[in-house]
């Protein structure tokens, strides 16, 4: 569950971005969009090294 505090005086806006935001941290959605299709193991772990690659290269761009 998920809790946000709201000062007194705060926007309701504030508040619901808040909450948004910690909705999101959850992974809850994406969760939900990847359990929507089943996806071969093989196509996983392509798409894993892929990631990784990408990964390396902004890292060595930054060094």
């Amino acid at each position: 569950m998920i809790v946000v505090s709201v000062k007194e005086g705060e926007n309701i806006e504030r508040a619901l971005k808040k909450f948004k935001r910690k909705f999101e941290k959850t992974g809850v959605v994406k969760e939900l969009r990847a359990r929507q299709q089943f996806d071969k193991p093989s196509v996983l772990k392509r798409l894993a090294m892929q990631h990784a690659v990408y990964v390396q290269k902004l890292n060595r761009v930054e060094d």
